[in-house]
């Protein structure tokens, strides 16, 4: 997870194999902070997305000013996959509270799971679920909720959506079922 700007893109094989006629984008970036991942890598210099976008390639603008929230994966030769199922998003389109909780919310959350709603009934089967109905009100992944409250772990050990303001132990909102 980097917020980084695209300094250039060039098409490249996607692997050493000559019969492989598959072909990657590789962005050469400019990290500008790691929020995630830095046990495996320090500095991301490149990351590497499909050429087709019907294999998820991710099409980002270079030579701009624009930044980026960049998640992907780190793959076993150390190269970043990025692809669409990633949340790529530019920066200034963020939130507040998204861009706050990056640097220490989320952390806050890792030992909880979030359940997507698709359709009721739902409901979570354990206290360190959180049930997100984005797409369930408003038939869209990152909306509201997603824009403005954080899954984190209380100190009982149960997990709940949070929306910046006092510390995280005094407003919590449950929601157990829409």
């Amino acid at each position: 997870v980097i917020r980084a700007k695209i300094i250039s893109e060039k098409v490249v094989p996607a692997s050493d194999d000559p019969l492989d006629t598959h072909k990657m984008i590789r962005y050469e970036i400019k990290q500008i902070k790691m929020f995630k991942g830095f046990e495996k890598l320090k500095d991301v210099q490149y990351v590497y997305t499909p050429f087709d976008s019907s294999l998820c390639g991710v099409k980002l603008e270079a030579n701009n000013k624009k930044q980026y929230l960049l998640t992907g994966q780190i793959l076993s030769d150390g190269k970043v996959l990025i692809h669409l199922c990633n949340y790529i998003e530019p920066w200034d389109d963020l939130s507040l509270s998204q861009k706050k909780s990056l640097n220490q919310r989320y952390q806050m959350g890792c030992g909880c799971k979030i359940t997507t709603c698709y359709m009721v009934p739902c409901s979570i089967t354990a206290p360190n679920e959180c049930l997100w109905t984005d797409w369930l009100i408003e038939r869209k992944l990152y909306g509201h909720q997603a824009k403005h409250y954080a899954c984190i772990k209380r100190s009982d050990g149960t997990c709940s959506w949070y929306r910046g303001g006092p510390p995280p132990e005094k407003e919590f909102i449950d929601i157990s079922e829409p």
